[in-house]
């Protein structure tokens, strides 16, 4: 049993030590997720973090994913290799459940999709991310939908300065990288494409996997408005090893449960959009957003062949108006959001499915300074959802066709002090959070005759969300904490003892989230991270155990030391604690130990040349970050993380 915590006792004491877990020199950083328009140091209660470009370029990290690992509050989940493929990433402790309740924007746009599909993390190379912007906690009246534990909105490059670069590498497992990019400007447009690709043969037997991304966008300046277009394209593709059983992982965790499974997506996403500012106090802002992606899945251990088209459409027009609110100082915020998506599925072996959802919501945000340093921020939105599934016929198993449809609706609303002053800040906020089911949730199965049925009685999720913290600046230290705690009312998931999604017993999670950068010298910097998390059962048949998949304790180190002219170096360890495997809602089997693994960095720069080198795992950890229990075959299994890998690249800056 976890020990018992009272977040609420303890805050107090972090409200007055807490901090910001970036560079003293990056407080005033611009930040979009607050407030859904770019702003410095916004003045709403909340715990936001930022992932610079510094310290993308003093990472070991080779994909998105791989990079958020060593943030409080945050835990990845990579199913095959360093890649990013399938990688799941959860904030605030929602395990199995986490890509649902946590929200992945890239440029304010949303990248969850309408079903059950692992993000597209090829569209981003990370040569072309300016920041990523960790919005811990509900972001739900801002954002909507899946924003329970918070929201992480990446923030590509939109410099308009002259500037190419290529770059190749290579590494352990035969793995390859090519990158290239370039960006033009002036005063009246400026345009930069970035193109990715990568290769490696992976470490377990058919994890072999590649990549391959054009991102790029076009912008127009005028005097008073902005024009632009972002696009990308992208394909990959991966073998799909499976788990393997304990037996095997614990002798050899290099096979393959699937040695022939594989799968591949396509797609692209275009996003134009516009900027006006009508005047000081009043602009506006608009995207219209297309996203496709086709997938085949070659599934020859269960003797099928299955392939996968979703298209989504979302156009998210707001509005930002400065104004004076009974004479105070006052920004108000107002926005609609309209989605659209269809996902289809045929088998060669089963029923083929179709499932579309259209969603409406409508907000608004106002934040008030009630002196020059205390700022009260109150925000609600209201969201309308239409879904339908459908499924054909299938004889062979006398299952019959199935439709059914729904429409459902939620409201949400948030309030926060924050109080500012010379070097340190805190703030308290309140609100409450939901979420739909998505399109994949929507097929259910009777339990008496096994006939797929129609989901929509399943219930929007719902909850209360209460957090505190703050932070605080003495010279070369900076420090944040926050604790939180968020009760859920009908949590959506799956449930394997009853064999089908369902309306959990109430769920409650506490937590707290601590970050603190150290500059002990001009060159040396150090970040520590710290996150514990509880999150169980309030009541009902599972009352009392931990949600599986969630470790209590997580924590990060990274050392960067900046030698000039003999390079840069640092070291990254990242520790998670104990879990439950997945799917151990009864906390009935044994514990899913621990890990700690090591990366290690260097870069030389000479003029326009640039070398660096990466060790990932360099203490050669046996480890797995994902593994479950199948009651069907009486066994535990896992998928374990790679093994010590060295990777090199050389990078040409051109003049």
């Amino acid at each position: 049993m976890y020990p018992h915590f009272k977040p609420m006792a303890l805050l107090p004491a972090f409200a007055i030590s807490a901090a910001i877990a970036q560079p003293i020199s990056q407080l005033d950083t611009v930040v979009v997720s607050a407030t859904r328009f770019a702003e410095k140091s916004p003045a709403v209660a909340g715990n936001i973090s930022i992932i610079s470009r510094e310290d993308i370029r003093n990472s070991a990290a080779r994909s998105i994913p791989d990079l958020l690992k060593s943030s409080a509050g945050v835990s990845v989940t990579p199913l095959y290799g360093n890649m990013g493929i399938d990688a799941t990433v959860d904030l605030r402790g929602f395990g199995d459940v986490a890509g649902h309740n946590t929200l992945i924007l890239i440029d304010g746009q949303r990248m969850n999709p309408i079903d059950m599909s692992a993000i597209d993390w090829s569209i981003i190379p990370l040569s072309s991310i300016e920041r990523i912007e960790i919005m811990r906690g509900a972001g739900t009246v801002l954002y909507g939908d899946r924003a329970t534990g918070g929201v992480i909105n990446i923030v590509t490059d939109k410099s308009a300065r002259n500037a190419a670069s290529a770059a190749v590498g290579f590494g352990s497992f035969n793995s390859q990288t090519v990158d290239g990019e370039i960006s033009v400007g002036g005063n009246e447009g400026y345009a930069n494409l970035k193109a990715h690709y990568g290769n490696t043969d992976g470490w377990r037997k058919n994890s072999q996997a590649d990549q391959k991304s054009l991102a790029g966008r076009l912008g127009w300046a005028f005097s008073r408005a902005d024009v632009f277009t972002d696009f990308a394209i992208y394909t990959e593709s991966s073998g799909a090893p499976g788990s393997i059983a304990e037996r095997i992982y614990r002798t050899d965790p290099k096979q393959a449960r699937n040695p022939l499974d594989t799968q591949r997506k396509d797609g692209y996403r275009v996003r134009p959009g516009v900027a006006v500012q009508f005047s000081d106090s009043l602009r506006f802002e608009a995207e219209v957003s297309v996203d496709h992606a086709d997938q085949h899945f070659e599934n020859f251990s269960f003797g099928s062949v299955a392939d996968r088209q979703r298209d989504m459409v979302s156009l998210t027009p707001r509005l930002r108006w400065a104004h004076r609110l009974v004479g105070l100082k006052s920004e108000t915020v107002l926005g609609a959001d309209y989605y659209t998506g269809t996902v289809t599925n045929t088998y060669s072996s089963y029923a083929n499915n179709r499932a579309e959802q259209d969603s409406t919501a409508a907000y608004v945000q106002n934040t008030t300074g009630l002196t020059e340093r205390l700022a009260l921020t109150l925000g609600a939105r209201t969201q309308r959802m239409k879904q339908r599934a459908d499924q054909e016929a299938y004889p062979t198993y006398f299952m019959p066709a199935m439709t059914g449809s729904s429409e459902q609706s939620r409201s949400a609303w948030d309030a926060g002090l924050a109080y500012s002053d010379t070097g340190w800040r805190v703030y308290g906020k309140l609100g409450t959070t939901f979420r739909f089911a998505n399109t994949d949730e929507l097929f259910g199965y009777d339990a008496l005759t096994g006939n797929t049925v129609y989901a929509g009685n399943l219930k929007p999720q719902h909850g209360t969300v209460r957090e505190i913290g703050g932070s605080i600046v003495r010279g070369p230290v900076s420090l944040q904490a926050s604790a939180y705690q968020i009760d859920l009312e009908d949590e959506i998931g799956y449930d394997g003892a009853r064999g089908a999604n369902v309306n959990f017993d109430p769920t409650r999670r506490r937590g707290l989230e601590t970050e603190m950068t150290w500059r002990m010298t001009p060159t040396l910097k150090s970040r520590l991270a710290y996150t514990y998390a509880q999150a169980e059962f309030r009541e009902g048949r599972y009352q009392g155990k931990a949600v599986p998949m969630v470790p209590n304790n997580k924590a990060s180190l990274l050392i960067n030391w900046d030698g000039g002219r003999i390079g840069r170096y640092g070291i990254s360890t990242n520790y998670v604690g104990d879990r439950h495997f997945s799917g151990d809602y009864a906390n009935e089997r044994k514990i899913l130990s621990g890990y700690t693994t090591v990366d290690l960095l260097a870069d030389w720069k000479t003029g326009p040349v640039t070398i660096s080198a990466r060790v990932l795992n360099a203490t050669n950890r046996h480890y797995a970050p994902y593994a479950l229990y199948s009651t069907a075959r009486s066994d535990y299994f896992y998928y374990p993380g790679d093994k010590r890998s060295f990777f090199v690249s050389f990078r040409y800056d051109f003049k």
